[in-house]
């Protein structure tokens, strides 16, 4: 079993910054990789960002490429991701999840999200 836990998340205006945390604790060392994806509401869930746990190649979503940055601490076992140049579409629950392959994603464990609200 892995166990992740979000934290980070908030109320920030359009232009602002937030950075996200996923704490993993547990089995980690069959995880991966880990990413972050995010739920509006209506809405399914999408990918956002990912990042290999060795080597920590990263991959983007087109819609966040060059605003936000996926970056890992293998000491902590945790994972962040940056977030600059916020938009209202932005607003969303931001998940993270560690999966057993890349880069295509097959996701092992989901945490329980972190509410991130764009106000514009």
């Amino acid at each position: 079993q892995v166990q992740l836990v979000e934290s980070g998340g908030g109320l920030v205006q359009a232009g602002g910054s937030l950075r996200l945390s996923c704490a993993a604790s547990g089995r980690t060392f069959s995880s991966y990789a880990m990413g972050w994806f995010r739920q509006a509401p209506g809405a399914q869930r999408e990918f956002v960002a990912g990042i290999r746990w060795s080597g920590g190649t990263t991959i983007y979503a087109y819609p966040v490429k060059g605003r936000f940055t996926i970056s890992r601490d293998n000491a902590k076992n945790t994972v962040y991701l940056q977030m600059n140049s916020l938009k209202s579409e932005d607003t969303a629950v931001y998940y993270c999840a560690s999966s057993s392959t890349w880069p295509r994603f097959e996701i092992e464990y989901w945490g329980q999200g972190t509410q991130v609200t764009v106000s514009s």
